[in-house]
């Protein structure tokens, strides 16, 4: 397959818009990372996206929307609270997790009963969904299991040939995938977390948000459960060499990735390290998944990385950090 490179200009996605019609793939831009686009209401045409990808079929895609009106397309309950959500957050970096409409297949929704949507905040984006006219189905536009990609080269490094097209845009501006958050309990329920954080629906909502419980913890072995939300289940975010996150105080961190670094040199290794300040943790989260393709062509040994305060956008941040790394972490 030839995948044709296109730009922003109103031709391009007017052409854009009619392969994602016709059932073909095209990855596009977002605020969080590119996403991999078909017809979300197309089922043939959501499976090319799993075949694309490599990815398990038991594993959701989000559902993207142009206009909060479309949301009513895709289920048939719309709360208050999801109202009040829609109005501050969209179009944004928030997916909401709802109940489906029995128009929306089964494979979109790897066989839930729910499906996660979402508005993005990207002209390109919605313009794509406009001139396709239909719901997108779009996960992060990498092969299953690798860092999510934020740049057109990230994608075109790993897409080239497996789909129809790719549109290039600038770098992704946030850098992580959208907060996921289920609607359908009692309570809402912080499915992954992302730039819009626990606190910030809180306090959008006035009352009580629930965290999965699993989030940022080692899996059991042998545990099975359906993931109700991308990146619950399976290896998410890995890059090619091994992976040691340090956690401890500052100067404590420091001083042993220094000296993990200079050992591993010492035996011919190619050594990556990835620190952040603390505080600021929006660059981490635009930062991460880069650094981590750049490790992987360097032909990186090894990657150390300091761990990140685990509260706002830090959480989401080492949500991503303790996936990558399959959860190696190393106190100091």
């Amino acid at each position: 397959m030839v995948t044709r490179i296109l730009s922003e200009n109103e031709q391009d996605l007017r052409l854009a818009g009619e392969i994602i019609a016709a059932g073909g793939l095209v990855a596009f831009p977002t605020e969080t990372v590119y996403g991999l686009g078909a017809n979300a209401l197309d089922p043939d045409a959501v499976r090319k996206i799993y075949e694309a990808k490599g990815r398990p079929s038991d594993n959701p895609t989000i559902v993207h929307i142009a206009d909060e009106s479309a949301l009513k397309q895709l289920t048939w309950r719309v709360t208050p609270d999801m109202q009040r959500l829609a109005r501050k957050y969209w179009p944004g970096p928030l997916t909401m997790v709802v109940p489906r409409r029995d128009t929306v297949p089964n494979v979109t929704t790897g066989n839930l009963d729910t499906v996660g949507v979402r508005m993005p905040d990207h002209v390109t984006a919605r313009a794509l969904i406009q001139a396709a006219g239909c719901p997108i189905a779009a996960p992060s536009a990498n092969l299953s299991g690798k860092p999510s990609p934020t740049t057109v080269e990230h994608v075109i490094d790993d897409m080239d040939g497996r789909i129809d097209a790719i549109i290039r845009s600038t770098p992704c501006t946030i850098g992580i995938e959208s907060t996921v958050i289920d609607m359908t309990g009692e309570l809402p329920m912080i499915l992954r977390p992302g730039f819009i954080t626990r606190e910030d629906v809180a306090r959008t909502l006035g009352k009580d948000i629930l965290v999965d419980p699993t989030l940022n913890e080692k899996p059991e072995p042998g545990v099975e459960f359906r993931p109700k939300a991308p990146g619950m289940k399976y290896k998410h975010y890995a890059p090619e060499a091994d992976m040691i996150i340090f956690e401890g105080e500052t100067e404590a961190v420091e001083a042993a990735m220094d000296e993990e670094r200079a050992e591993r040199e010492s035996l011919g290794q190619k050594v990556v390290v990835i620190r952040y300040s603390q505080e600021d943790t929006e660059t981490a989260a635009h930062e991460f998944f880069a650094a981590l393709r750049e490790a992987d062509k360097d032909k990186a040994d090894i990657i150390l990385a300091a761990a990140l305060p685990q509260e706002g956008i830090g959480f989401s941040v080492m949500n991503r950090m303790l996936k990558s790394a399959g959860y190696n972490v190393r106190k100091v």
